[in-house]
């Protein structure tokens, strides 16, 4: 008689948990990790692309080496910050998010002193890498952008009554979004 009210308590409870969204909430936490792989290979993607892009440019003799210096060193730094996926806390994410900022930063510097060297553009090679850098940038906005489709929807579910009580009994944290980088609502001055 006990083993069968035991097996009974534990059918109940296995229903009670699924009823409660908990292998949703696996699920949904599963869909997040995976996008954040996606938005890590992007950005593995145009890492891989950037040393290509920089011996390229080496070829031309008078090119700054302090920019080309300045691209090297925010691409080693944004490849130190790396967050795991059973942790994609807000913090976590804005971490990474400002390193990959600073690579960004510095690739649009290098970009427009590029335009100072037409031979340079006119290259066939230069030209493949900037169609491989613009498809990966591309690539990196589609990526955030389903990442925070995914997260959205996790932290939806997991703060649903009554999911959020069993988010909380099993450890379901929000995660965190990717953001707008500071100052990009203004929009940039253009002079001729």
């Amino acid at each position: 008689m006990k083993k069968l009210k035991l097996i009974l308590l534990s059918l109940i409870s296995v229903a009670f948990l699924s009823s409660c969204g908990y292998n949703s909430m696996v699920e949904k936490e599963e869909n997040v990790k995976g996008k954040w792989a996606q938005v890590q290979n992007q950005y593995q993607r145009r890492m891989d692309l950037i040393p290509n892009l920089v011996e390229t440019v080496k070829g031309m003799a008078n090119f700054e080496k302090s920019t080309l210096e300045a691209v090297i060193q925010a691409r080693a730094e944004a490849t130190k910050v790396t967050i795991d996926a059973n942790d994609l806390s807000p913090e976590k994410v804005a971490q990474f998010q400002k390193a990959q900022e600073g690579l960004t930063g510095a690739l649009s510097k290098f970009m427009t002193i590029v335009e100072q060297y037409p031979d340079l553009k006119a290259t066939q090679g230069f030209k493949d890498l900037m169609t491989d850098l613009e498809g990966t940038e591309n690539r990196i906005t589609v990526a955030r952008m389903e990442f925070n489709n995914a997260v959205q929807d996790y932290n939806t579910y997991i703060r649903k009554f009554p999911n959020n009580m069993t988010a909380g009994m099993f450890g379901f944290a929000q995660k965190g979004y990717f953001e707008a980088e500071a100052g990009a609502e203004k929009a940039p001055k253009i002079k001729f």
